[in-house]
């Protein structure tokens, strides 16, 4: 059954998932429109800080895109216009909703907004909310995770690999833990499906990067190298 539904405004393109929002406005991705109506409750820290909202009877992220590094600081929110269903938004929308379909642990895309100005565009994502979940990275400040949970973080990115999803920048911010130590993959933007190659190695590489330079930036950081062993095993069997 078709849940994308579009919509044309103003110039502007959205794309909204019909089962959730059985409308959609402009004023839904308005940040100053969500504080009217008094549904904005916290955002969290990064390049494209994401706004935590209660709308439509839903618990949401809305996270406008936002340039990194040096061109971030002169232009912090303009793309070159290549046409709607080719823009960032559009992109990460679509293979959230395949990977959502397919049983991956990924947050359920709620809308998208691509929004032209002259030869560029802004965008915009709103996805569901994952409930009472943290980056591993934080919770690793705080606790050591059982062997068990390091093996289900593997097998959840065995499980994203063979379905030939290539995560452009899988680090320990982009793995969620809920209440219940379950694991989410979040941040697909630039992220795409492609030929399985020696890139799902490389996607290892760049997490364990990540994590020893967690290490080296705060002391007493629970990871140890046998946390690790126990990943590399659920990745190669892919059983939680």
């Amino acid at each position: 059954m078709q849940t994308t539904g579009v919509e044309k405004i103003c110039g502007q393109v959205i794309w909204y998932n019909t089962h959730i929002l059985p409308k959609v406005s402009l004023e839904f991705f308005d940040l100053d429109w969500h504080y009217s109506c008094g549904g904005v409750h916290g955002s969290a820290p990064g390049r494209g800080r994401a706004h935590f909202l209660f709308a439509q009877g839903y618990e949401l992220v809305l996270r406008p895109f936002r340039r990194g590094g040096l061109i971030g600081k002169i232009n912090p929110d303009l793309y070159i216009r290549t046409g709607a269903t080719f823009s960032r938004p559009f992109r990460e929308y679509c293979l959230l909703e395949w990977m959502y379909k397919n049983k991956l642990p990924v947050p359920r895309p709620v809308a998208a907004r691509y929004s032209p100005y002259g030869l560029c565009y802004r965008a915009d994502l709103v996805t569901q909310c994952i409930p009472h979940a943290r980056p591993l990275a934080d919770i690793l400040l705080e606790m050591a995770l059982p062997l068990g949970t390091w093996s289900s973080i593997g097998a959840v990115i065995h499980q994203m690999h063979a379905l030939d999803v290539h995560h452009s920048d899988l680090n320990c911010r982009n793995i969620l833990l809920d209440s219940d130590l379950k694991v989410w993959l979040i941040d697909f933007d630039k992220c795409r499906r492609r030929k399985s190659g020696g890139w799902k190695v490389q996607n290892l590489t760049r997490l364990k990067r990540s994590l020893d330079k967690e290490n080296l930036k705060h002391r007493g950081l629970f990871w140890q190298n046998e946390a690790w062993s126990a990943l590399l095993a659920g990745y190669e069997t892919g059983t939680f």
